[in-house]
């Protein structure tokens, strides 16, 4: 499926009603390294995951990755454009993203709370809106 300036793939938008649970806050005294920065497959080996890619297009790639704490999907974007108006149209829809430059990784809070331990970003959550 390929992802278009503007329009979130019907996979994207499942994956994030998933993974819309509220978060609580950042865990005091949190480690948190600098923003990583990189390809899908790089972002994914300082996260420790083998990344099993399920959209491969020049605009996004977007795979599912394992860690001992849990599940998440990782999609990186060809521009910050793409990025912002992939995250403006998922949060419609409610959930917990981290956030880096290009990059966005889906899950459940716990599981972002860690991650963020690898890659650095700011944790985004925001509530479902019904329309």
């Amino acid at each position: 499926m390929v992802w278009a300036a503007g329009a979130v793939s019907a996979t994207a938008i499942g994956l994030v009603i998933a993974a819309g649970l509220a978060a609580d806050g950042d865990a005091p005294g949190e480690r948190v390294p600098p923003t990583a920065t990189g390809t899908l497959e790089e972002l994914a080996a300082k996260a420790e995951c083998a990344p099993a890619v399920q959209t491969d297009a020049e605009e996004l790639r977007q795979a599912d990755c394992r860690t001992g704490d849990g599940r998440f999907v990782l999609a990186t974007f060809a521009t910050d454009r793409g990025e912002r108006d992939w995250l403006n149209q998922a949060k419609d829809y409610g959930g917990t993203y981290l956030v880096g430059r290009k990059w966005v990784a889906v899950g459940t809070p716990q599981v972002l709370t860690a991650l963020r331990t690898h890659l650095g970003g700011t944790l985004e959550r925001t509530e479902h809106h019904q329309g």
